[in-house]
């Protein structure tokens, strides 16, 4: 098939779902209110709670959820065939991932800006909340250790990748400035943004930059590693708006761009797909295609991970109600439009099905670096850009989804150590529980040796963990529509099909680490299993409970009491 033909149909589907199912989502499901003052107007702090535009905040949205997850996810899969991955990505967004990410924005903007782990005690009960947050902290200390690992990787071997990435950072902090203190128009924010971040590409690529193997005894990955995360804790300290919000902001047009530059050279290119649509001729090794897919193509189709940065940090700065449909389900959408360039540069991103198979030579040989040569290649072929820039372009953009994704999660891992503080009976600052989370993932990462490999170490239970979440957060969505009387199905059906598919990737899971013997994996995936189900069949007796309620579950924090305010603020 001609990758073209494939792109239209896809986005056709993507877009067609956010004009048709959105606006029923948020009419009818989630009946949004802009009468109804948000969180981030009741609670403005300046810090946390920020009132922000939609076109902003859909900026930090998108680009924290998409990491590099959807592009690794989709590099990954296509091992089995584009056509599964083509159909997984445009469903699941379309039907999964906009109910969820809307559904989760929704849920914590009706419950004062509360994350999915703290609804959690209210709508499941004390029991699944401290369960829930078991699995939340696995999670986030999957994405902040495995993330700040890839990005190191991609700066060492891509160094002129290095001056855009962290040049981002002092264009951020400038953005910020001229958006809410000097006032500047967006439109004009935005164009000097992105000039800037392009000006910083075609510098990078023409003065790559690479640290020494080894700097006072480390070597570049582990040095690399720490100035990441010194950056994320930095960034989680921090005003959103000060550098979280503008950087996201105008990653988030750079990164559109970006897939605008990757979907207009398949236009003018019109390469051929040479990988088959489905691949009967698996190499060795390679798991079955179900229950695999799902929690392979993860981010993408649906992720856990969406609703943990929709109740976490997005519904502190949400304006109004219906900001949520833009925010939150075409935030999925961007994703999953990246996910599905994922499958295109990495099918037709190579000149023959020899090419194809001599880099999927076994499972999980593709990822990243085949998302950045053959995305290159089209880039190269249809725009005519060198390929030492086209790879550039890729790979920053492989870079900047990570590390947008990266300092969003040390954020919430530092609500969730708060949280798990707050039950502890032990109030923990903002500074302490920093250093925590820094510090938690920082002894992952530096656990198996100085080269910093040790944040892989539990990655493989990332897939299967970020559906389970996302399977738990429905749920609560679930409960709360059930307890206003309206229909529950847009959440419980991708609930169900989640809960099946990683239940069953779980103990095939445990099967695989027990035959490599793999004793810490093995230990981790039963804590997330037991924990899983446990916080499931506690929902499912909340869903039964809550079709007896007969409260008014808006008017319960309609008001909020002058105490909490104070607290708050």
């Amino acid at each position: 098939m001609n990758s073209l033909l494939l792109s239209v149909i896809g986005i056709g589907m993507i877009l067609a779902g956010y004009v048709l199912y959105s606006r029923f989502l948020a009419e009818k499901i989630y009946a949004l209110d802009d009468s109804r003052p948000t969180p981030a107007v009741q609670l403005e702090d300046g810090v946390d709670y920020v009132p922000t535009n939609k076109f902003v905040l859909w900026g930090h949205h998108f680009t924290s959820v998409a990491g590099a997850a959807p592009i690794v996810g989709p590099a990954v899969a296509v091992i089995w065939g584009w056509l599964p991955a083509f159909l997984w990505v445009t469903i699941g967004t379309v039907f999964f991932a906009g109910a969820h990410d809307l559904g989760a924005l929704w849920a914590s903007v009706r419950n004062r800006g509360r994350s999915i782990g703290a609804l959690s005690g209210r709508y499941i009960g004390a029991r699944g909340r401290n369960l829930f947050l078991v699995v939340i902290f696995l999670l986030l200390l999957m994405v902040n250790a495995a993330f700040a690992v890839v990005i190191a990787n991609l700066l060492i071997a891509t160094p002129t990748a290095v001056i855009p990435t962290w040049g981002a950072l002092v264009v951020a902090l400038l953005i910020g400035q001229a958006i809410y203190r000097l006032r500047w128009s967006l439109p004009l924010v935005s164009v000097v943004g992105v000039l800037a971040l392009y000006a910083l590409i075609w510098i990078g690529d023409s003065a790559p930059l690479a640290l020494p193997e080894t700097v006072l005894g480390l070597p570049d990955k582990a040095v690399w590693i720490v100035l990441l995360f010194l950056y994320a804790g930095i960034a989680s300290l921090l005003p959103v708006w000060v550098l979280l919000q503008p950087r996201d902001y105008i990653n988030g047009l750079q990164l559109f761009i970006a897939l605008g530059i990757l979907y207009g050279s398949v236009l003018l290119a019109r390469p051929q797909i040479v990988a088959p649509s489905y691949n009967q001729e698996v190499p060795d090794g390679t798991p079955s295609l179900v229950p695999l897919l799902f929690v392979t193509i993860a981010c993408g189709a649906i992720s856990g991970f969406h609703g943990m940065v929709s109740s976490g940090t997005s519904s502190k700065q949400l304006a109004k109600e219906s900001d949520a449909r833009f925010v939150g389900y075409f935030g999925a959408v961007g994703e999953g439009l990246l996910a599905l360039g994922a499958i295109i540069a990495t099918t037709a991103g190579f000149a023959t099905l020899s090419d194809w198979e001599e880099t999927y030579q076994a499972f999980n040989d593709g990822g990243v670096t085949a998302f950045v040569e053959g995305g290159g290649r089209i880039v190269e072929a249809g725009l005519g850009l060198p390929q030492s820039l086209a790879a550039t372009v890729m790979a920053t953009t492989a870079i900047l989804f990570a590390a947008t994704t990266m300092d969003t999660g040390v954020r919430l891992q530092r609500f969730v150590v708060q949280e798990i503080g707050d039950i502890a009976g032990v109030r923990l600052g903002k500074l302490v529980a920093t250093v925590i989370a820094v510090g938690v993932a920082l002894a992952l990462t530096f656990g198996a040796g100085a080269d910093g490999s040790g944040g892989l170490l539990i990655w493989p239970l990332f897939g299967t963990t970020n559906q389970l979440m996302a399977a738990l957060s429905l749920s609560i969505v679930a409960i709360m529509l059930i307890r206003r009387g309206r229909t529950p199905l847009p959440a419980l059906v991708p609930l169900v099909f989640l809960g099946i598919v990683t239940i069953y990737a779980l103990f095939i899971q445990l099967g695989t680490f027990w035959s490599e013997q793999n004793w810490l994996l093995l230990g981790l995936d039963l804590v997330i299993l037991v924990a899983a189900v446990w916080v499931l069949v506690e929902a499912v007796t909340a869903m039964s409970k809550a079709r007896g309620y007969d409260g008014d579950d808006d008017a319960e924090l309609a008001e909020l009491s002058e105490a909490e305010v104070k607290e708050r603020t």
